[in-house]
């Protein structure tokens, strides 16, 4: 039994030994990939019932990881999703949508609530929620809610928010 573990041992190192691994931060950072944003944006913003925000000019230091927008059948409850990783390499995500915003904010921020104060961001006021996951930044127009949400703080949220411009193709 003894010379088992010792056969099983020598394998296990054999093959950590030559199997590339990677444990830096530079590895860990590449980890996520960079998606190309341009196609869907141009595509959600032709398609949505709404203006679809999404930003401009923000620092290179912003990296894009995720994309969707998904029409409903009836027209109404059309959802855009833009998922970023800030500087710091904190989440944070662009939510818009035109269903019920008490629902779809819910939903978006997994369960965040109000809390008291407001952002100012760009001449408007976004509400801000707290939840266990992510914290975010609200605004609601009529005929769509625009959602700020994710880890980072509530500074790169602004940073995000202030960046978004919305368009209708």
């Amino acid at each position: 039994m003894v010379l088992s573990l010792a056969v099983i041992g020598v394998l296990v190192g054999a093959i950590y030994f030559f199997i590339p691994h990677d444990d830096s931060a530079t590895a860990e950072k590449n980890a996520v990939q960079t998606v190309d944003t341009r196609v869907e944006i141009i595509t959600a913003r032709r398609a949505a019932p709404y203006p679809v925000a999404a930003p401009e000019n923000l620092p290179k230091t912003w990296r894009t990881t995720s994309v969707t927008y998904k029409a409903s059948n009836d027209g109404k409850g059309g959802a855009w999703h833009l998922g970023l990783l800030d500087p710091e390499q904190q989440y944070a995500a662009v939510e818009q949508s035109d269903a019920p915003a008490k629902q779809f904010v819910q939903d978006v921020t997994l369960g965040a609530t109000k809390v008291a104060g407001q952002q100012a961001v760009g001449g408007k006021k976004w509400d801000r929620y707290q939840g266990d996951t992510y914290k975010a930044l609200v605004n609601e127009e009529p005929g769509v809610t625009t959602v700020v949400t994710g880890t980072a703080p509530y500074g790169r949220l602004a940073e995000l928010a202030g960046a978004l411009v919305a368009k209708k193709g």
